[in-house]
């Protein structure tokens, strides 16, 4: 089972969408997706973190933290 927000962060002209899927173990794992561009021109990226979760806000919790880390790093491809 896979739990998301409803709404995703927008950060300058990024999309941090984070989710939090159940495991086989009844944990949680951290998917996050941050999409840039619009129309043909998107991209979205596809993140999914190691460590598990003993709930879905923790999983989304560390998957927006990771996002925003991910923003700072300096030379971003587009």
């Amino acid at each position: 089972m896979i739990h998301s927000p409803a709404i995703s962060q927008v950060i300058s002209r990024y999309a941090l969408t984070p989710a939090a899927a159940m495991t086989a173990s009844g944990s949680y794992t951290a998917p996050l997706s941050i999409r840039s561009g619009k129309g043909s021109c998107s991209h979205d990226r596809v993140f999914r973190f190691i460590p598990l979760f003993r709930s879905p806000a923790a999983a989304i919790r560390y998957a927006i933290e990771q996002g925003k880390s991910y923003l700072h790093l300096p030379g971003l491809p587009d």
